[in-house]
């Protein structure tokens, strides 16, 4: 398991993130437990979750996957761990969490509401990588920024980190943390896979020229690349078979991750990764490593056989005629969630 750098900061990770999302919901407890306690053995030192897991968002289970991965953390060094979580954004915008009675937002009473939550959920006194969940491009960001300043110094947060961020929004960050003298978001956690290569266009420039990591979530799309949704297939229990039959945001998220186009994308790259002796979700994790701008590739399971696919992308570099496949599929399928 290589490792890198998360921005400028002193923190040095695994370059394969657990992310915990299903935990709590289409993960139960033993098989979280049990995944876990795998990709500890593998070699994995960072993992991600979030207030506002699992998904999909609903009150009746909100919190849940916190806890299981401060259950999980009582049986590691916590000095072997990097913990990354998140604050959930406003519920104003494009969603509406189930925390807060629906008021959740980025100002001073809601992060430390937040963040004193998740340190009691996880059973530790620090999180290592604090997020923002999704930005409020209305609030002026100093006063983010600044609460999250005073959680670094009280010693509560190590460093912080956005999610869902654009170019502006990051650049707005920077530039209100250097006005304030504050700490910065050393971190972006965008959607980045085969499917989803938008980061490139614009905030691949901002990360490498400010300092700042990707660590991207969803790089094998949601599951897409596997190619379980390919010919028409809804399997049972699958994030999208579900989101497919709801309204609103879950359906319109079906819609983005599972359409004509990206099935036909998913099939040439499930091609290129056959010729290459691979899976195709090998290939998607190592495809994510291998960016100058990406410290560390979350990926997701929602069972433990699903992790063999995952772990043969570590050490894994694909070669130059490779990456010129794929540059081709993308160049023919442009954009294929939209």
């Amino acid at each position: 398991m290589q490792r890198r750098r998360l921005g400028k900061s002193a923190i040095v990770v695994s370059d394969i993130c657990m992310g915990t999302m299903t935990f709590g919901s289409q993960t139960d407890e033993a098989e979280a437990l049990r995944v876990l306690d795998a990709c500890f053995d593998a070699g994995i030192d960072f993992y991600d979750t979030a207030e506002g897991y699992p998904v999909p968002p609903d009150a009746k289970w909100v919190g849940r996957t916190e806890e299981i991965v401060g259950k999980w953390l009582k049986t590691k060094p916590r000095d072997a761990i990097i913990l990354a979580t998140k604050v959930s954004g406003p519920s104003h915008v494009w969603f509406r969490s189930p925390l807060r009675a629906g008021m959740t937002a980025l100002d001073r009473r809601n992060i430390v509401t937040a963040v004193e939550g998740s340190l009691q959920k996880l059973g530790t006194d620090y999180i290592d990588l604090y997020q923002t969940h999704w930005p409020d491009h209305d609030l002026p960001y100093e006063e983010t920024m600044e609460v999250l300043d005073e959680l670094v110094r009280a010693g509560k947060v190590r460093i912080t980190g956005c999610s869902n961020e654009t170019s502006w929004g990051l650049m707005k960050s920077i530039e209100a943390s250097e006005k304030l003298g504050a700490v910065r978001y050393q971190t972006i956690q965008n959607n980045f896979s085969l499917n989803n290569r938008r980061f490139e266009d614009e905030l691949a420039q901002v990360c490498r020229k400010e300092g700042v990591s990707l660590i991207p979530y969803s790089p094998i799309a949601g599951g897409v690349l596997s190619g379980k949704y390919s010919d028409g297939a809804r399997p049972d229990g699958a994030r999208f078979s579900r989101y497919l039959g709801m309204e609103g945001r879950q359906a319109a998220m079906g819609r983005r991750f599972v359409n004509d186009k990206s099935i036909a994308s998913t099939e040439r790259f499930a091609a290129i990764a056959a010729e290459a002796g691979m899976s195709a979700v090998t290939l998607a994790v190592a495809w994510s490593k291998q960016h100058d701008f990406v410290a560390s590739t979350i990926v997701g399971v929602s069972a433990f056989d699903q992790l063999v696919e995952i772990l043969a992308a570590a050490d894994l570099v694909l070669p130059a005629d490779v990456m010129k496949a794929i540059d081709k599929v993308s160049r023919e399928i442009m954009y294929p969630m939209g």
